[in-house]
């Protein structure tokens, strides 16, 4: 508890712990954290320390985890429904000891180990996770060594939560406005106006006919054709180096900093790899009896505002800026050209992709001034040769 302010991660903490517990001499030799955990991908995770370790062992688990007959069938449920408290002696003629025999313990036979205890870690406001340890020693844990190890929970729960509500608040971040925006959040950015300029290329992609769709539709169905849409689309992006900062309905603005050499290219990438997954998608639609789905991408490269803007209560971080509108103009005239993908001359110079472009002239895009030359993508692979 006084020790450990300079240390983020409870991990590394967990595994201090059960080293120095071991070279005091009480005979840890496997020890757990199970936490559950609120991210939009997984609903627990564990953390495993065994003799030796130097790091822990770290899994998660998805949700529907808690249906699956390994949770079921384990102590660790035993304790989120209640116990205060699971103690097992695994050495050959224990057998008969009051209590569930779970397969958990026959694999801490197999390791070797001869002792289980396990204990809840209690958060604020009903909060419940679980540690347990293991024993090496031929006579398991002696009774002043439990005595110890039920000392400390009080001591690690507090810990615990510290680093958990930390993690917690850097997932919520990154979750609704991107792992950048969230760093600079954390670091401070969160007044109205805080912000700086970026250099860019902008992406802003918009799927077709959505209103339609979503009148005759059922409800799930939408959200169903919505998720994979934007998994599609934003899989890709995320996977090279792209920054999603917004989920407009249907559509979605990212961006490419170009602090990266290669963000041309690299959106470049994500555009080819986010229209072969459309294909996919379609083809599954198609095989249902429904129709293609269609979509616009507007494509274009400079600086952005980075930062908060709103009113004194309610803050949105995005990007805003001449540059931005020009990419959003790309894409509605996507409808008009039909073209799946509209870049403008300025993003074609920056990522040096002459192949595989086609010029459609110069056009007026709404509030911008002069015409802008427009250029549409044929082909990718040639684009980024």
């Amino acid at each position: 508890m006084t020790r450990t302010h300079d240390e983020r991660f409870i991990d590394n903490i967990f595994v201090e712990l059960c080293a120095r517990l071991r070279a005091a001499g009480v005979p840890v030799a496997r020890a757990t954290l199970n936490f559950h955990i609120q991210h939009p991908q997984f609903m627990g995770a564990s953390i495993l320390w065994r003799t030796g370790f130097a790091e822990a062992e770290l899994r998660t688990f998805e949700h529907g985890a808690q249906d699956s007959s390994a949770y079921v069938n384990s102590p660790v449920r035993e304790i989120h429904l209640g116990a205060e408290r699971i103690r097992r002696r695994l050495a050959a003629g224990r057998s008969a000891e009051k209590g569930a025999n779970y397969p958990i313990y026959e694999e801490l036979r197999g390791e070797g180990l001869t002792d289980y205890v396990a204990w809840p870690i209690k958060h604020t406001l009903g909060g419940r996770h679980v540690v347990s340890f293991a024993a090496d020693r031929e006579a398991g844990f002696r009774e002043a060594e439990i005595a110890l190890l039920a000392g400390l929970v009080p001591a690690l729960s507090l810990v615990s939560e510290v680093r958990l509500k930390n993690r917690l608040a850097r997932t919520l971040l990154e979750t609704y406005v991107g792992p950048h925006a969230s760093a600079e959040i954390l670091a401070g950015a969160i007044t109205r106006g805080s912000g700086t300029t970026v250099s860019a290329a902008i992406l802003v992609c918009d799927l077709r006919d959505f209103t339609s769709i979503s009148e005759l539709w059922p409800r799930d169905d939408v959200i169903e054709l919505l998720n994979g849409y934007f998994d599609a689309v934003c899989g890709p992006v995320e996977a090279h180096g792209g920054e999603i900062l917004k989920f407009i309905g249907d559509g979605l603005l990212a961006i490419f900093p170009l602090d990266r050499p290669t963000a041309g290219r690299d959106l470049l990438m994500a555009v080819s790899e986010a229209q072969a997954a459309m294909a996919r998608l379609n083809e599954g639609h198609v095989a249902r009896g429904r129709a293609p789905l269609g979509y616009g991408m507007g494509i274009h490269v400079g600086d952005v505002m980075y930062g908060n803007i709103g009113t004194r209560r309610r803050l949105d971080f995005t990007v805003i800026g001449p540059a931005v509108n020009v990419a959003s103009r790309l894409e509605a005239l996507t409808k008009e050209l039909a073209r799946p993908v509209l870049l403008s001359r300025a993003f074609a110079d920056l990522a040096r992709c002459p192949a595989g472009l086609e010029s459609l002239g110069s056009y007026p895009l709404r509030g911008l001034g002069e015409p802008l030359e427009v250029l549409a993508l044929n082909d990718v692979r040639c684009a980024m040769e």
